[in-house]
């Protein structure tokens, strides 16, 4: 919906509408040894350390047009990280992309009017029992009072992370008044959070929606179609594998991505690699 400064309602008072945008992405890999998997984890921790996370956050600040109040981060021991970012109003001349219906800049500014709100990200590295699978999740949240949807800072959050599956979801709560005193539950129009995916990506994924417009809620999940072993091998090539070993690798990965893309336990049978 793109609206001209005339033809947008005028309201009493500010927008205060919360709109949320959580964004969870994972990252699968083979780790067969304790030393793998140790190796596996260093590597996420410092690839995706807090400081990294703190720069990404400030990039999403300023796609959503916020100003920072304050920065509380911390890498923790054994593994994983947290970023909280408070931010504030940044008066600036409101522009029509915030009301469009696609993906967001990467990552130029979109320069829009907002109310007090903040940015999350929480990481948690973690490995299966047997020594098999280790995945990598990160949770981020995006809270915006205003005009702009957090929906603008999805394509640059995609383009962020390597990501196997995604869980995406996008609420608008609360209400706002026109100043005849009408409530506003929403003031933008969205069929489905793909709309704010570039079309290179969504070509990539299996995706699924959830959603309940009338309650202005909005869920989809992304899973890669291609899948190539060499991608989930941390260290090494599929060539190091012995006999019949990527077969079994190859089975015990796709029931992992596929548990966490449907959010329940299968029926594993004979796949438990040692």
């Amino acid at each position: 919906m793109t609206l001209t400064p005339e033809q947008r309602i005028t309201l009493h008072g500010f927008n205060n509408l919360t709109k949320s945008l959580s964004f969870n992405m994972y990252d699968v890999c083979y780790t067969k040894t304790k030393e793998e998997r140790e190796a596996y984890i260093a590597y996420i921790d410092e690839q995706y350390n807090a400081e990294r996370l703190t720069g990404i956050l400030q990039t999403v600040t300023k796609i959503i047009g916020a100003h920072v109040l304050n920065i509380a981060r911390q890498d923790y021991d054994p593994q994983g990280a947290s970023v909280t970012i408070l931010i504030s109003e940044e008066p600036v001349e409101a522009k029509k992309e915030s009301f469009d219906e696609s993906p967001g800049p990467l990552p130029e500014a979109v320069v829009m009017h907002l109310n007090k709100s903040h940015i999350t990200v929480h990481t948690y590295p973690e490995y299966h029992p047997d020594e098999g699978i280790s995945t990598f999740r990160a949770d981020i949240d995006v809270s915006t009072c205003g005009e702009i949807s957090p929906l603008k800072a999805l394509n640059y959050l995609i383009h962020s992370f390597d990501t196997d599956i995604m869980t995406i979801d996008y609420r608008v709560r609360g209400f706002t008044r026109d100043i005849r005193g009408n409530k506003l539950f929403i003031d933008h129009d969205i069929s489905s959070i793909q709309n704010y995916i570039p079309e290179e990506i969504i070509n990539l994924y299996d995706m699924i929606d959830v959603n309940v417009y009338q309650e202005n809620i909005f869920h989809t999940k992304c899973k890669l179609k291609q899948f190539d072993i060499n991608n989930y091998l941390f260290g090494y090539t599929k060539e190091k594998l012995a006999p019949g070993e990527e077969k079994k690798i190859t089975e015990r990965l796709k029931v992992e991505m596929d548990e966490i893309f449907y959010g329940k336990n299968t029926n594993r049978g004979g796949m438990r690699i040692n």
